[in-house]
């Protein structure tokens, strides 16, 4: 059986040094209410009281609803300190000027509530001399799921090496809240996105792939084919010589 009380203390030990050695005062997260940024919530608070989880709702209704409470849930359990930033106003501003000298397609749209999370934590980061936690998982990151210089940019990653369902398993070793374990899926772009959904296979497919190479003929091209996609994601910045 996975020891995970072992498994939480290294991770939160390696935080721990991580800020110590960073000389900083203290780490910063984006807050979605989902099961990635809720591990890592947690970690980072054990690891270090100033943490602060930000929930930044960008024109989905779910955001302002059910994912910030959601967001607020694990805040109250876990003593997080919790601040909002409604960037909503901020994309429509965005895609008007854009608008102006080009023509935008869906995921242009799409990608800009990401990068705008991203470029809002970073400003906190660098006004209270923070740390920015990343949440992306290992399942995400395979299939590429996730927006370049969005929510795949951070200082550092605790849950980078660890599937989609060993997020869910270490959530409910943590205890942590029902709503957050319970509900699917989602990077809350649109109303009713899902990630299971929008990609076509389940994350369980894709960790069954990942961790013991069993995965059905249909399951495998899908994965295989969001995975060469996004290689562009996972390579380092080309430079000349």
């Amino acid at each position: 059986m996975r020891d995970y009380q072992a498994e939480f203390e290294g991770r939160v030990s390696f935080i721990r040094e991580l800020v110590k050695s960073s000389g900083v005062s203290g780490i910063v997260f984006g807050n979605s209410g989902g099961k990635d940024s809720a591990l890592v919530g947690i970690l980072c608070k054990a690891a270090c009281e100033n943490t602060v989880g930000v929930i930044m709702p960008c024109a989905s209704k779910r955001n302002f609803g059910m994912d910030a409470d959601d967001g607020r849930a694990l805040a109250e359990q876990f003593g997080i300190e919790t601040r909002m930033v409604d960037l909503t106003a901020v994309r429509e501003t965005l895609m008007e000027q854009l608008s102006a000298v080009t023509e935008l397609n869906s995921q242009a749209i799409t990608n800009l509530a990401p990068r705008l999370r991203m470029t809002t934590l970073y400003g906190i980061a660098a006004a209270e001399s923070r740390l920015v936690a990343g949440t992306g998982n290992r399942s995400e990151a395979y299939m590429g799921y996730y927006t370049k210089w969005g929510d795949g940019a951070c200082d550092f990653n605790p849950i980078f090496d660890l599937t989609a369902t060993e997020v869910f398993e270490f959530l409910e070793y943590l205890k942590a809240p029902r709503c957050i374990i319970d509900k699917a899926p989602s990077a809350g772009l649109f109303d009713g996105q899902t990630d299971e959904a929008e990609m076509g296979v389940s994350y369980r497919a894709i960790d069954d792939y990942l961790l013991y190479g069993r995965v059905s003929e249909k399951d495998k091209a899908v994965i295989d084919g969001y995975h060469r996609r996004s290689e562009h994601k996972r390579r380092p910045i080309s430079t000349y010589k």
